[in-house]
């Protein structure tokens, strides 16, 4: 499932992106037709997820990407809506990276339309987990 239209911008410590996705009546993640605000944290984690696979291809002489990553854990998670099928722009999903290797990171993000903040939050990913986890 890919829920962001593209990336605005990036470098080595930020990604910004952009979708419509929420406004979508087949959005995956809507149950009872509605988005809760807590999927916002799914866009986030895209949004990290395409920073870390823009970052390893960079890295890695063969330019591949990582094989799966994983959403460790989040913390200080604020809504600032209720959900996000009733707001009417796009969202934007910035992603700043506050430290981390090319096996795991810890972002802070913020989901926002037209300048109003949704969703703020940090989370930790681990970005190349392709063997080294099994389920």
């Amino acid at each position: 499932m890919c829920l962001l239209d593209e990336v605005l911008a990036w470098g080595p410590d930020r990604i910004s992106c952009r979708t419509a996705s929420h406004r979508n009546a087949g959005n995956p993640l809507r149950a009872h037709g509605r988005l809760g605000i807590a999927c916002g944290v799914e866009y986030a984690a895209q949004a990290m997820a395409v920073h870390g696979a823009l970052l390893a291809v960079l890295s890695d002489p063969d330019g591949r990407a990582p094989d799966a990553g994983y959403l460790a854990g989040v913390r200080g998670v604020k809504p600032h809506v209720g959900s996000l099928d009733g707001v009417p722009g796009d969202l934007i999903c910035d992603a700043v990276r506050l430290a981390g290797d090319s096996d795991a990171a810890l972002y802070e993000f913020a989901l926002s339309s037209d300048g109003r903040p949704l969703l703020t939050g940090r989370a930790a990913v681990i970005l190349d987990a392709g063997g080294r986890i099994r389920p």
